[in-house]
């Protein structure tokens, strides 16, 4: 068994992992590094092309598979869960790898659907739904089994990916935060987790952004304390209330509508990418607020209800894009004045999230709060629980899987660097069963 970590075990973002086995090599995620296409999911009218991504290095550089040889062997896709750091590479990348199929759980196959389409890209690969708990074939030189495991993350049908070769099972652990009472959904299939532990784990690729964290970072039900608690401070009923959020993160957001119903405010969404999430969840039987609510995505129809909004701030609960201050923006366009809507002193905003740790985002943020700040609006910020596991979820998995190689993955060497010290716990020993890999570097098993 030959891995080839091609993007995310840097930096937070761009994953992209390549297995081979014998002849056959199977690709795991492609996704973008988002502080180079911080504004693609708000931009009207914006084409990108795979030469300018790579130019902002905003793709995992799978250039490598050519130089390996393994390009031509490729002979299946899968992608883990609908977050851009994981597929939204896939549609500038799929050229590449004609005719290799595509394997997903139903949402996040309908999103990159709806990205393949926002991008106007035509493909000859198959999309196919993989349900978890159900095993499927591949075939290459000999043929190969798969099965997507469900688990619990900030997004829903959430996925582990795990590969039955010769060479025992490749298991693919990108992203993951264990929540055993989830407010929507199920929680993580420990029952196949545990069984496939028994089979004999090969090599475990693993989420350590949070591997040096202690605290466990709480399931669902405590986000929705927290929004629950953020809701009652606003107590002027004349102010604008704003809430803005991760737009891929469904069952935050079916926590905000069914707070918000208890206001008597009408719930509006508002920008492109909490509409392309709604759209896909709603696709696929999974947005049972949809009808709770009102959407709008393109600019002329947003401005014409920020007028309305200016005018009776009393009346609106309105959701939005721009938690982590990105260009275009509802919320950067709003603080910037280039809509019909002004803060007000007074008015109310929570962000029910975090600011992912990259040094754009932070800085954008900075700039977004003071700003906000300087108009006086009453901000809640960190209404919030993380979407990745701590130290304690993390050793919880080695413990079920019992892999023979921990790889670390989904952050800088740095944020990795604590895994291979848990594994150390655990008995494994760095760079004989524990690894840190870089980008584009190849681990022979």
């Amino acid at each position: 068994m030959e891995i080839c970590t091609i993007g995310g075990f840097e930096e937070v973002g761009k994953n992209m992992t390549a297995v081979k086995v014998k002849d056959d090599v199977f690709i795991f995620d492609a996704g973008f590094f988002l502080p180079g296409v911080i504004e693609l999911q708000e931009e009207e009218g914006q084409r990108y092309n795979i030469k300018d991504l790579r130019r902002v290095g905003a793709l995992p550089d799978d250039r490598v598979l050519e130089e390996l040889g393994w390009k031509d062997k490729v002979r299946a896709i899968f992608i883990s869960h609908a977050h851009l750091d994981h597929v939204g590479g896939l549609p500038f990348l799929i050229h590449e790898y004609p005719n290799v199929p595509v394997y997903a759980t139903s949402f996040t196959l309908e999103v990159l659907k709806s990205l393949l389409e926002d991008s106007k890209i035509r493909i000859s690969n198959s999309l196919n739904r993989a349900e978890t708990g159900k095993i499927y074939s591949v075939k290459g030189s000999s043929e190969i089994k798969f099965e997507f495991v469900h688990t619990t993350h900030s997004t829903i049908d959430c996925a582990f990916v795990a590969l039955h070769t010769p060479e025992g099972i490749f298991f693919y652990a990108l992203d993951l935060k264990f929540d055993n009472y989830p407010t929507l959904g199920n929680p993580p299939d420990y029952k196949r987790l545990k069984e496939l532990g028994n089979q004999g784990v090969k090599a475990l690729v693993i989420d350590s952004l949070y591997s040096s964290v202690e605290k466990k970072p709480g399931g669902e039900i405590i986000a929705r304390h927290l929004l629950e608690e953020a809701f009652s401070k606003v107590t002027d009923k004349k102010s604008a209330f704003f809430v803005t959020t991760f737009s891929s993160h469904i069952e935050r957001l079916n926590n905000i509508v069914n707070l918000g119903l208890k206001t008597k405010r009408k719930i509006v969404f508002i920008g492109r990418s909490l509409s392309r999430y709604v759209e896909c969840a709603s696709k696929v039987g999974k947005c049972h607020f949809k009808n709770k609510i009102k959407i709008l995505k393109y600019r002329r129809q947003i401005n014409s209800f920020l007028k309305e909004v200016e005018k009776n701030r009393e009346d609106y609960l309105v959701v939005c894009t721009g938690h982590q201050g990105e260009k275009n923006s509802i919320l950067d366009r709003i603080v910037k004045g280039e809509t019909p809507f002004t803060f007000k002193s007074g008015d109310n905003l929570i962000f029910s999230s975090s600011v992912i740790p990259t040094e754009v985002n932070i800085l954008a943020r900075e700039k977004l709060d003071k700003r906000l700040r300087a108009l006086g609006v009453k901000i809640q910020v960190d209404v919030h629980v993380h979407g990745h596991g701590s130290r304690e979820d993390l050793r919880e998995v080695l413990e079920i899987l019992k892999p023979e190689h921990v790889i670390p993955a989904h952050g800088s060497l740095k944020q990795e660097s604590p895994m291979i010290d848990l594994a150390k716990e655990l008995g494994y020993k760095f760079r004989e069963n524990s690894h840190l890999a870089s980008n584009g570097s190849v681990l022979k098993l």
